[in-house]
């Protein structure tokens, strides 16, 4: 019982501090309303289990010891992340209520987006490989599972919340002026913990 509630504390602290996931439902949110930032979310944390899954297995080995691939990671993983606060940045500044509006953009990040957010971040590789080495031995698949799950259950209860925020603040950014302050705070943040990133 004491190893399932370091790795809940562990996953809660891991996810709930800001971070380009964080960042990007808060914006989902205020755009698009609750629900629609839950599929970014589930993308999110299913990514991440996932990582935590293949890193468990050995992944996290061939990482530590490859320069190219963790470059690739810093700068690939960046662009991405820079790519999203563009376009958080530049996004219209009405909320979205009609998806057919001739104006809309292209709507909320889905699925997709959050798995390859966290597949390319490399806080997301250093959070998986740091708590995989603390919390799994070598070869139990059973203590796998374990990690993953309560990952993937914490995590998820853990980010959702920034996606509710964004939700409530959204009535306070109803005029043009403060949604493109918003808009321009949420993107140039992206773009800020991108450059981040690759320093560290």
């Amino acid at each position: 019982m004491t190893a399932v509630f370091a790795i809940g504390l562990y996953a809660f602290s891991m996810s709930i501090t800001p971070g380009p996931t964080n960042v990007i439902l808060l914006s989902t949110g205020v755009r698009y309303g609750f629900l629609k930032a839950v599929p970014f979310a589930s993308g999110g944390a299913i990514g991440f289990s996932i990582l935590n899954f293949i890193i468990a297995v050995g992944l996290g080995e061939f990482a530590q010891g490859n320069d190219i691939f963790l470059n690739f990671l810093s700068y690939g993983g960046a662009a991405f992340i820079c790519y999203m606060g563009y376009k958080i940045a530049t996004a219209p500044t009405q909320l979205e209520e009609v998806g057919d509006n001739e104006n809309a953009d292209a709507g909320p990040p889905g699925f997709v987006s959050g798995m390859i957010v966290q597949w390319l971040s490399p806080k997301s590789w250093i959070a998986s490989i740091a708590g995989v080495g603390a919390f799994v031995t070598a070869g139990d698949f059973q203590q796998v599972i374990v990690y993953v799950t309560i990952y993937i259950t914490v995590g998820f209860c853990s980010i959702l919340p920034w996606a509710y925020a964004g939700s409530k603040i959204s009535r306070f950014l109803g005029d043009t002026r403060n949604m493109r302050i918003f808009n321009l705070t949420m993107g140039g943040g992206l773009i800020l913990i991108a450059g981040y990133l690759i320093t560290v």
